[in-house]
């Protein structure tokens, strides 16, 4: 059993939209009134306080403006929030959000149909919203059950319901080259990937490609005042802009990890901190940020998953490059970067850099697999 969603532009009228942005600000209130208190508790008598929205609705009557399960599911993702600061190794403290930075969005959960598609009409209808206009560019399966939607507004003004389905069986494996079972990826900041087999997958770099026209809109920001209609007005121009590049980004990602998932029954990747190499003075933080790498590993993860199948991370400490995939010796040169050929000094194999890593990174995959590391 796994969970899937499926995400659907909305095009809400002018109540429908009101409503949703009402609802935003709830959500994002309650959150901050329960993590004042919260906090409040604790630095007074060290006491774990639990609140629930509803004992904030006698001071605030707006909340009953919205919808009741979606304050629910702010409380429950406060709790979980809590639970990953304590339990997860490098999760922060949870934050107050703001209305300017905060997402927005919110989440209802489907109780007995008051969550439900109407393909014929493509229309989505939510408690105390209705039916809410929809393009529908995928069908669920009728035997998927509807768990919950969420509703979020991007910068740009646009609207979106993802939809969560729970889905009961595993999908069978669909192999394209049954002979192909395993694969290495070795990350490249210059594209994305070079695969074990020796293929490269390049990068369409849709952020350079729109950098042109993104620094000439955000120069027209400078003659306007800030909080006016035409500073507005060209800041969604922005906005639009930079959701078209995340969008085709996305898109291009989904694309081949869908390759890879149907490919292959094993996947074998390096833990890197992407976040790290983009900060760290290596000279190619533009072009690691516009791969998506990170993304593309996440894609990869849940489509194996859904399959029966399974993607292993190597360390990154594991030296790929430096050992020679033929007999395993380590040649400690190849920490110099530049060198992207290179012969091995013990049986005289001649290899490519990245597929030499490639290769090594799915071997380690295998062995780690073999010996009851799954990821």
């Amino acid at each position: 059993m796994y969970q899937t969603a499926i995400k659907y532009r909305a095009y809400p009228d002018s109540e429908q939209e009101t409503f949703f942005v009402r609802s935003f600000g709830c959500c994002r209130k309650v959150w901050n009134l329960m993590l004042a208190d919260k906090e409040d508790a604790y630095r007074r008598d060290k006491t774990i306080l639990h609140p629930t929205p509803a004992q904030y609705k006698k001071d605030y009557p707006f909340l009953k403006e919205a919808d009741s399960l979606a304050l629910a599911n702010v409380q429950l993702h406060l709790q979980a929030a809590y639970k990953n600061f304590f339990t997860v190794k490098g999760t922060k403290h949870p934050k107050f959000k703001s209305k300017k930075t905060a997402r927005a969005s919110y989440t209802t959960n489907n109780q007995k149909g008051t969550v439900s598609i109407d393909l014929e009409n493509g229309t989505i209808r939510l408690p105390k919203a209705g039916n809410v206009k929809i393009v529908i560019h995928r069908i669920p399966e009728p035997a998927w059950n509807l768990k919950s939607a969420t509703v979020s507004m991007e910068r740009d003004g646009s609207y979106y319901i993802s939809i969560l389905f729970e889905i009961k069986e595993v999908l069978p494996q669909t192999r394209e080259h049954p002979e192909l079972n395993a694969v290495g990826l070795d990350y490249k900041s210059d594209g994305l990937y070079t695969d074990s087999n020796g293929d490269v997958s390049g990068s369409p770099k849709y952020y350079r490609k729109a950098q042109k026209r993104r620094t000439h809109v955000q120069r027209g920001l400078r003659n306007k005042e800030e909080g006016s209609n035409n500073y507005k007005k060209h800041n969604l121009k922005l906005a639009k802009l930079e959701r078209h590049v995340a969008n085709q980004r996305k898109d291009h990602l989904h694309q081949l990890s869908t390759t890879i998932a149907k490919r292959y029954d094993l996947v074998a990747v390096e833990t890197l901190d992407m976040k790290a190499m983009s900060n760290k003075g290596f000279g190619n933080g533009k072009a690691t940020l516009d791969n998506g790498w990170g993304m593309f590993v996440r894609m990869l993860e849940y489509k194996l998953a859904r399959r029966g199948k399974v993607l292993i991370k190597v360390d990154k400490w594991y030296p790929s490059s430096q050992l020679c995939h033929c007999c395993g010796t380590q040649n400690p040169e190849l920490k110099d970067l530049s060198m992207r050929k290179w012969i091995c000094p013990s049986c005289g194999s001649e290899h490519d850099r990245d597929t030499n890593a490639a290769i090594n990174i799915r071997e380690e995959g295998i062995r780690l697999y073999l010996s009851g590391v799954s990821t």
